[in-house]
């Protein structure tokens, strides 16, 4: 019976090893990557938000760390994250019979430039949006703005990691 367990442990290991790095996160990594570089992301917005781009970069490095065994390097990463932030807007979503603001939407848009040294065909040059409503009564401050951007950069995050390396 200890023959037949060794011999099922084998072939697992063996397929296992045959895909490439994987991590039950979803994150389907070549196993010639590791590292990551994430640079600086520009605030390139009309209305600019002091600080925005180095909450969003420190965000994307968070993700990444959290959710892959990849190395962060300054430079000469096998892949990295470039970008800006392209849009930081607050509008109005719904009206009171008063004619004003019944809530309030912050958007925030990132375009992201991705680049693999061991697949040029996994990058890509796109915008993530998202955003997060609130009380047309109240004004975006204090820990009502933080919790807002917060939201929105986790969300943001998320999507920028499943469309470079869970291939989502």
């Amino acid at each position: 019976m200890k023959p037949f367990k060794y011999i099922v442990l084998l072939l697992i290991a063996f397929s296992l090893a045959g895909c490439g790095f994987y991590s039950f996160t979803g994150a389907s990594i070549s196993s010639n990557t590791k590292t990551f570089q994430v640079n600086r992301f520009e605030n390139n917005s009309l209305l600019v938000e002091p600080g925005l781009e180095v909450d969003f970069r420190n965000a994307l490095i968070a993700i990444l760390e959290n959710q892959t065994n990849l190395t962060n390097v300054n430079s000469n990463g096998d892949i990295v994250y470039e970008g800006e932030i392209i849009d930081y807007r607050i509008s109005p979503t719904t009206a009171t019979s008063q004619q004003t603001a019944a809530q309030n939407r912050l958007t925030i848009t990132v375009k992201v430039h991705f680049y693999d040294k061991n697949d040029e065909e996994a990058e890509f040059d796109t915008p993530f949006t998202f955003f997060y409503d609130y009380a047309g009564s109240a004004q975006l401050i204090g820990g009502q703005k933080d919790t807002a951007i917060e939201e929105i950069f986790e969300r943001i995050t998320q999507d920028i990691f499943n469309a470079s390396l869970a291939k989502w």
